[in-house]
């Protein structure tokens, strides 16, 4: 068995709740979040850092994440915004070995309660929350596909 927990998380061998799965990537709750909504999307091929990550998966990687912060706005949640970020190696902060792509929703004037998820970081009703991230994902897919029409 893997030593990696985010390779254990891929394979089913640990608990995380999902967000999003392709053959590619798996979204899921950051089980100590900033804010509410807080996921991590990996690429489901073990790369350490962003030095053993290929650079198509990189893309996949961020595309996907673009996609999840567009549709954190057409949830329950109402983000006004969201910070993507990738903490590559030790230096950065890295401190689980397989890259991932935070996806943090944000709102206006959030600094203070920010800061206190940043410092606190407890689950949010994590059922309910990715229910809703992924009824926004649907709303996005929705919302492409009139668009098309």
């Amino acid at each position: 068995m893997s030593a990696c927990i985010f390779c254990r998380i891929v394979t089913g061998d640990a608990p995380a709740t999902k967000i999003y799965e392709d053959d590619a990537v798996l979204a899921f709750l950051d089980i100590r979040p900033i804010t509410r909504g807080h996921t991590l999307v990996i690429p489901k091929r073990h790369a350490t850092d962003l030095d053993e990550l290929d650079p198509a998966m990189g893309a996949t990687l961020f595309s996907f994440g673009h996609r999840l912060a567009k549709s954190m706005r057409r949830t329950g949640l109402a983000a006004d915004g969201a910070n993507l970020l990738i903490n590559d190696g030790r230096a950065a902060f890295q401190t689980v070995h397989h890259v991932h792509l935070h996806v943090i929703p944000r709102h206006r004037g959030d600094t203070l309660r920010f800061a206190k998820g940043f410092v606190l970081r407890r689950p949010h009703d994590t059922e309910r929350t990715a229910a809703a991230l992924r009824s926004g994902l649907d709303r996005l897919a929705e919302e492409e596909r009139e668009t098309t029409a």
